[in-house]
């Protein structure tokens, strides 16, 4: 896959292939600090009630629910186990 930034990361669409659902962007990381790799990713839930009301749950995608990484958009699986 080579080397990304992570502000390109933030900025593809996460789209769920299991249902075609359009997830959100990335809104942050879980990283392994000793192994210097990512652990998953966060997907930031939906706010509520124009953001008065707080937010929906946010979605927490593991490395090995990644399906592809491309150009535009991450394409995740997640009916794969976590």
């Amino acid at each position: 896959m080579g080397i990304v930034k992570t502000s390109e990361l933030r900025m593809k669409d996460v789209i769920n292939v299991a249902d075609g659902r359009r997830l959100g962007l990335i809104g942050d990381l879980e990283l392994d600090l000793e192994g210097g790799r990512i652990k998953a990713f966060v997907i930031l839930g939906p706010s509520r009630f124009m953001g008065l009301f707080g937010r929906e749950r946010d979605i927490v995608v593991e490395w090995n629910q990644i399906e592809k990484i491309g150009q535009d958009v991450i394409l995740v699986n997640l009916e794969r186990g976590a």
